[in-house]
């Protein structure tokens, strides 16, 4: 095919995916944002893809687009992800919490799948996934994300987002489950280092790090490009290793922040700001809008029994326990009405893109079709319109509500 062909091509899905990006925000205003823009994007992605008015398709460069939008939005939610609050006590309760959902996924995928080890991972993981990068903008949006719900459910969306990759990593490869578990390691090492290097240097040769934090607000932009030359490194570095690219760009997001908050605190919420804005404002519509466009709805509409039944399997196992643990246990949440801790159980169980990257595996190897895959990531589509607007619903303090209805 002519290059000039290819190019033209690709200019008018993108043309097409920008105005759908566009457009969504508008919807989400003209909705009092009840329908928060991450669900239109999605829907307008089903209504430009091939399933429907075949506007846009997903070509190569698209595509490749949508993987650096899948890497904007874990990096972003590595960052936002403070490590001393995993580490506390809240911490390791909800990394058990994810540990029981997973076991009582894995469960009813196997009495699902008659038995099969693998389909019931699928469902086990991508039921028991917390959608942090979807619910960031969410709870910033709505001004929770400072309150004891916000950082509860931060908690619970760093480990519903990490434990499920390197879950993937462990059960959905071909390789041995010791040697799966050693190129994890290999990984965790070499991540390390790719981002202590710079950091060690920066602070050995302090003029250096003088002249890049001031050229920081230039036109050489040198802190963000280091930012995104950390997150392309390891997200290579997993594509390599064949691991999900996912978990290289959160690892470069919560070491990022963690090299950031030792040596230089001040650039965090700079640095934030501008990734937020390469990554919302591009990127990571892309992602959500290419998401949508691989949805057969008149497909899934075929198999409703599934796509309910998905959706129930995701309260059982993912929102049920988490809200069982904060009713009957000490969790150290800080959260202290009821109603707080069921909208926390909707925030776990609101999940979307480890569902994508979850279905994706196992349709490209065989283990489910398209169809199912689409039924799956629709499900995770309903948990971000429903859930997120049934939890900021609950947590609602009483008073504001009564004032915002006079």
């Amino acid at each position: 095919m002519h290059e000039s062909t290819i190019l033209i091509e690709n200019l008018q899905s993108m043309w097409w995916i920008a105005a759908a990006a566009v457009l969504a925000p508008i919807l989400a205003l003209a909705t009092r944002r009840t329908i928060p823009d991450v669900v239109w994007l999605l829907v307008l992605g089903m209504v430009i893809g091939p399933h429907a008015l075949a506007l846009a398709e997903s070509t190569q460069a698209v595509a490749f687009l949508r993987e650096l939008g899948l890497g904007f939005l874990f990096l972003l939610a590595g960052f936002e992800v403070n490590t001393s609050d995993m580490r506390s006590r809240a911490g390791r309760s909800a990394a058990l919490t994810w540990l029981l959902c997973v076991s009582l996924g894995v469960g009813a995928g196997l009495l699902i799948a008659g038995g099969d080890w693998q389909i019931a991972a699928v469902l086990g993981i991508a039921a028991t996934s917390t959608a942090l990068g979807t619910l960031l903008p969410i709870l910033k949006d709505s001004g929770a994300l400072e309150a004891p719900l916000g950082t509860a459910t931060m908690i619970h969306g760093a480990y519903g987002e990490l434990l499920p990759v390197i879950a993937m990593s462990l059960l959905l490869t071909t390789r041995a489950t010791l040697q799966a578990a050693a190129v994890l390691v290999l990984f965790a090492v070499l991540a390390v280092v790719i981002v202590a290097v710079p950091a060690r240097l920066f602070r050995k040769v302090p003029l250096l790090g003088r002249a890049f934090a001031a050229a920081s607000d230039s036109t050489m932009q040198t802190i963000v490009r280091i930012t995104v030359w950390v997150m392309i490194s390891l997200m290579l570095l997993t594509a390599v290793l064949e691991l999900d690219v996912a978990l290289g760009a959160f690892a470069a997001g919560l070491l990022l922040h963690t090299a950031l908050r030792g040596g230089a605190p001040q650039h965090v919420g700079e640095i934030m700001h501008k990734v937020e804005v390469m990554g919302f404002g591009l990127l990571i519509p892309v992602f959500f809008l290419t998401s949508g466009m691989s949805i057969d709805v008149l497909a899934v509409l075929g198999v409703w029994p599934l796509l309910l039944g998905f959706v129930g399997m995701i309260v059982v196992v993912r929102g049920l326990p988490v809200l069982a643990r904060e009713l009957w246990s000490s969790s150290g949440s800080g959260l202290e009405t009821p109603r707080e801790k069921v909208a926390l159980g909707l925030y776990a169980a609101t999940g979307l893109p480890i569902i994508v990257a979850v279905t994706q595996i196992a349709s490209s190897s065989g283990l489910i079709s398209v169809t199912v895959a689409s039924a799956m990531v629709t499900g995770g589509a309903i948990t971000v319109l429903v859930f997120p607007l049934l939890a900021s619903r609950l947590s609602r303090r009483p008073e504001a509500a009564g004032g915002a209805q006079s």
